[in-house]
């Protein structure tokens, strides 16, 4: 059992940055892939990024792509967001979301594949 606590949302302005950190549970969280999606209101949730338990390989949504960068520290059982050049699309609640094993491409950004999720952590960009 993996439990997942976000932290670091708050409101900022277009063109600022942000980290969001999510500590996770347990002894085995090298072994687990990471992943982060957020949700707008009225929409559905979407995938952001995610990291791969093994090498680490990341993956990123288009959308994100040379903005966001999702890193982890597997001593402090730590998956981290930095998120720059933030624009009022990207406001959302963002869950970080795990499942053990290697988790990559397509799978990644597949919520499904996850069985542990926190409890969200409200990032507003304000124009």
């Amino acid at each position: 059992q993996v439990q997942l606590v976000e932290s670091g949302g708050g409101l900022v302005q277009a063109g600022d940055s942000l980290r969001l950190s999510c500590a996770a549970s347990g002894r085995t969280f090298a072994m687990y892939s990471l992943g982060w999606f957020r949700q707008a209101p009225g929409k559905e949730r979407e995938f952001v990024t995610a990291i791969a338990s093994l090498g680490g390989t990341t993956t990123y949504a288009d959308s994100v792509k040379g903005r966001f960068t999702i890193s982890r520290d597997n001593a402090k059982n730590t998956v981290y967001l930095q998120m720059n050049s933030l624009k009022p699309d990207d406001t959302g609640v963002y869950f970080c979301a795990a499942d053990f094993g290697d988790l990559r491409g397509m799978r990644a950004a597949n919520p499904d594949e996850y069985n542990y999720w926190g409890q969200g952590t409200q990032v507003t960009v304000s124009t």
